[in-house]
């Protein structure tokens, strides 16, 4: 199996991109395969999101902040920002919808997000990020240059060491509930993949669910979760295969990405079995 599954995740060097690397991580933290340059440093986009999150968890726990505080517009809560619940527009301040009745993605309510841990902690929210998540994971290459929804850099052999945390966490207890569908049954619209009914999402966390069409394999299974980033970057957990993957490429996110990615994933859950 060693050999099929190097064959299938090393297909991302056919890929009509300038650099990629990718990882396959098992379900107790052994990387499985590996492709291209892991230890060169990618933009992470909207994948930064899942170390947003998990920054969030562990804000959560410490008691800095509360899923419930009022955060963002009036009747947001954190959980409601976390969710893409929050009616905060995309790329703005604009208020959409009600808080809770539809789930708008929305890279401003993750910088309200963040904004909220740092006043809550006192701390900048990138050095939150680094002490609370890199810092202890060993995650020696990822930085948050920017916007804490998409402003993060990393490599596949970090993004390999957080894809073992994200199956079996040591920094938080509450990862479960963060990949458990919050607000079920809103629709709204799936970046690049269009609207999708539902579009389910967890706190921070995407959730494939039944969406179609979807970045992860046609034969991923429903509770996979992670996120993809418009720099041709992604990572999901699929608790069902007992793995998870790490792909980062330095083209922009287009047709070629849709194109490729979903029989990439279901290359490798084929040879996953």
């Amino acid at each position: 199996m060693a050999t099929e599954l190097a064959k299938a995740v090393g297909t991302v060097l056919d890929w009509p991109v300038g650099h990629a690397a990718a990882a396959l991580v098992a379900a107790d933290g052994t990387v499985r395969a590996t492709a291209g340059d892991t230890d060169r440093e990618f933009r992470l986009a909207s994948v930064t999101k899942l170390l947003t999150a998990y920054a969030t968890l562990v804000a959560v726990e410490e008691g800095a902040v509360e899923w419930d505080q009022p955060a963002g517009p009036d009747g947001s809560t954190v959980r409601h920002l976390a969710a893409h619940t929050s009616g905060l527009a995309f790329d703005s301040d604009q208020v959409q919808a009600a808080p809770g009745t539809r789930r708008i993605y929305s890279n401003t309510g993750f910088a309200v997000l963040a904004d909220t841990i740092t006043a809550a902690s006192g701390i900048p929210f990138a050095d939150y990020l680094h002490e609370a998540v890199c810092e202890p994971l060993g995650l020696t290459a990822t930085r948050l240059d920017g916007h804490p929804g998409s402003g993060a850099v990393s490599t596949a052999d970090d993004l390999a060491r957080f894809a073992a945390e994200l199956q079996s966490p040591t920094l938080v207890a509450t990862l479960p509930e963060a990949t458990r569908v919050a607000f079920p049954g809103l629709d709204g619209i799936l970046p690049g993949y269009g609207r999708q009914k539902p579009n389910d999402w967890g706190l921070g966390f995407e959730i494939r669910g039944t969406k179609s069409p979807h970045w992860t394999g046609r034969n991923s299974s429903p509770d996979t979760f992670g996120h993809f980033g418009q720099s041709g970057t992604f990572l999901w957990v699929d608790r069902a295969a007992g793995a998870a993957c790490v792909v980062l490429t330095d083209r922009d996110f287009g047709p070629w990405a849709v194109e490729a990615w979903t029989p990439y994933t279901d290359g490798v859950l084929a040879v996953l079995g």
